[in-house]
């Protein structure tokens, strides 16, 4: 067999696991925007339905490490091949943390809902829906970096993430506020803290890919370091 022919075969093995990998993060993308309406609707369908796609999230990570780990051992790829799939294998780890923030946020609802809580409770829901809302951005901005393999839109996910920190500490503060006005909110507050925090580390792992598509196209490792020093290194 030639070096073209083998060459082209591990091309078409790449592509199919990237396209994959896009449906992996298509798939963890809507199970965040789920369960953010699971709670906003108080749905236990919506909630239920959730969990039941991290199940299939999970089967998916799983799948395509074990590709990985078939092509590695077949194929012997050069240290760039060999780059890129260790970066796809940080990205649908990732991916896999994604759906498991959603799955907490839907199990969070469905507390909530057995708890009797009402959703004409007045806490601050729509907080969580902005937050929320921004970290689907980034996880999608990333994604689409990676399709791209667009270093400049990396850039770009990595210069938005302070937003959602930001949104995360101004919805904590609110919350304090609601427990101590009325202490009958403590309980729902507390479980609303733990699904501002899962949004959040949603946009962690948006952040994480979009350092894994930088590491791929240009061989940099750029975690840990300001967005300034990371635009200086890409360059």
């Amino acid at each position: 067999m030639s070096d073209k022919h083998l060459s082209t075969q591990f091309d078409a093995e790449l592509s199919g696991i990237s396209t994959r990998v896009l449906e992996m993060g298509g798939l963890a993308e809507s199970q965040v925007a789920q369960a953010i309406y699971a709670l906003v609707n108080f749905s236990g369908e919506t909630a239920t339905q959730v969990l039941l796609q991290e199940e299939n999230l999970n089967a998916m990570e799983m799948e395509i490490d074990r590709d990985l780990s078939t092509i590695i051992a077949r194929r012997q790829p050069t240290a760039r091949d060999l780059r890129l799939l260790i970066a796809i294998s940080k990205t649908i780890a990732n991916l896999e943390r994604v759906g498991d923030e959603a799955a907490r946020v839907a199990r969070t609802v469905q507390r909530l809902i057995n708890s009797g809580v009402s959703s004409r409770m007045r806490l601050p829901v729509n907080d969580l829906v902005f937050e929320s809302e921004l970290a689907i951005k980034q996880l999608r901005k990333a994604l689409d970096a990676f399709a791209r393999l667009d270093v400049e839109k990396a850039v770009d996910v990595l210069k938005h993430d302070d937003q959602i920190d930001q949104e995360f500490e101004g919805l904590m503060r609110k919350l304090i506020t609601f427990m101590m006005e009325d202490p009958r909110t403590i309980s729902s507050s507390i479980d609303l803290v733990f699904v501002a925090k899962a949004i959040e580390r949603v946009g962690d792992h948006a952040k994480n890919l979009a350092e894994v598509v930088i590491y791929i196209v240009k061989g940099t490792d750029v975690r840990h370091n300001p967005v300034s020093a990371i635009e200086t290194m890409v360059r």
